[in-house]
């Protein structure tokens, strides 16, 4: 039996264990569940002593590491089995989403004063930035056990007045760093533009910038799980996106494939939230946004619950693309809405139809989508807030698209 110790911050809460056949199993230590402030990592994982094994322990491990292309590479560069969660965790497992970490039973627990940096002047990030490609999250180096959710390279760093660093020990990053992929040019610009478009029509969205390292585009992200403390350090907030808060492992992500569906997504926040009726309004919003965009990748994992002290929470919005600015990706929506499967055919009957499945009252939604609309059309005709961006042609795209979208419904509203 292979174990590693789960942590939550830097409190020892349990076990993760591998049996001979491959099995995952997890189980609370009885001092965390003895103790009065013991959390639950997981909806899925409540206190109690039993032990969770297989498919309910799965998809909140296996939730917190890397998907497809990066988590194949990173199983090359590691040797291991690219299907073996607990190898990769085991080697990977440190830093992660959220407050949640890691490490084999042999390894002294991870301490609140191992702040630990290696600095990157600009020709180390460059090259940091040009060997993500070939081993993803750096995956292997020494000192370095970073893993983060997703299709996409990227990587955490620390950000401060004396510039980038890598997070080494049990350092919590303070962003993310994500150099745009050479198959999609202009995504930087996109994603860009997107958040800042959601920051002006009213939703909570993480800090965004644009930085050119060496020849490559990229985007850094303030992470939305890391806070200042009074004394001014980073400490991590728990989290978990909602496959992991509602079972689905990663790769089942997307509805089609067997994924979350929109009224699961509702009940999650109607039922485990402590501020449902506010996180359901503004979900509505932030899944409206997405279809204005043209944003057919909402799946399940690019929505959070956010676990600050004692609150449940909707996580800020984050990964908000037009992915309809590039003509060969799908546009059939991760999540249908009123069973309605394309982004194209979205109007707000099919909005008043989710309506009625959720139990929602259709006049709020209503209001929610012409309000919306009517906010993203002033700001998109305010181009102050992306006149920094360069790139003109996906500006122009990007505008073009949200502008066309946002007319079709409120036309169809008014019908």
């Amino acid at each position: 039996m292979k174990r590693l110790k789960v942590y939550l911050h830097c409190n020892e809460v349990g076990l993760l264990e591998q049996d001979d056949s491959g099995l995952l199993s997890f189980r609370y230590t009885p001092e965390w569940l003895s103790r009065e402030d013991a959390r639950q990592l997981s909806r899925t994982l409540p206190l109690t002593e039993e032990v969770f094994k297989g498919k309910k322990a799965r998809p909140f491990f296996a939730g917190i590491l890397p998907e497809e292309g990066p988590r194949r590479q990173i199983a090359a560069v590691l040797g291991i089995s690219e299907r073996n969660d607990f190898a990769m965790l085991e080697r990977i497992g440190g830093e992660c989403a959220g407050a949640v970490s890691l490490f084999p039973e042999n390894t002294p627990p991870p301490s609140p004063n191992d702040a630990q940096v290696r600095r990157l002047d600009d020709d180390e990030l460059a090259a940091v930035i040009d060997e993500l490609p070939r081993r993803p999250l750096l995956a292997g180096e020494e000192g370095l056990r970073l893993s983060l959710a997703g299709a996409q390279n990227k990587l955490p760093v620390v950000v401060d007045a004396e510039g980038m660093a890598l997070p080494l020990g049990n350092t919590p990053s303070s962003h993310i760093i994500k150099p745009e992929p050479d198959r999609f040019p202009g995504l930087v610009a996109n994603e860009i533009l997107c958040m800042r478009l959601a920051k002006a029509v009213g939703l909570e969205v993480p800090t965004v910038e644009s930085r050119r390292v060496g020849d490559k585009a990229c985007i850094v992200v303030g992470r939305y799980d890391r806070i200042a403390d009074s004394d001014g350090r980073i400490v991590r907030v728990h989290q978990e996106d909602f496959c992991q808060a509602l079972g689905f492992p990663p790769e089942r992500k997307y509805q089609q494939e067997g994924g979350p569906l929109l009224r699961d997504c509702i009940r999650l926040l109607r039922d485990w939230s402590t501020a449902p009726v506010v996180d359901i309004r503004n979900f509505i919003d932030g899944l409206a946004f997405n279809v204005l965009i043209g944003n057919a990748d909402a799946h399940g994992k690019n929505y959070s619950m956010l676990y600050p002290h004692q609150h449940r929470r909707l996580a800020p919005f984050y990964d908000l693309v037009c992915t309809v600015a590039w003509p060969e990706l799908s546009k059939t929506l991760s999540m249908k809405i009123g069973k309605g499967k394309s982004l194209g055919e979205i109007t707000p009957a099919h909005f008043r139809k989710m309506a009625e499945e959720t139990r929602l009252g259709w006049p709020m939604m209503r209001e929610r989508l012409a309000l919306l609309c009517a906010k993203i059309d002033d700001a998109v005709s305010d181009h102050s807030f992306t006149r920094d961006l360069g790139d003109e042609p996906m500006r122009e795209v990007v505008s073009e698209v949200v502008a066309a979208r946002t007319t079709r419904m409120r036309r169809g509203l008014e019908g």
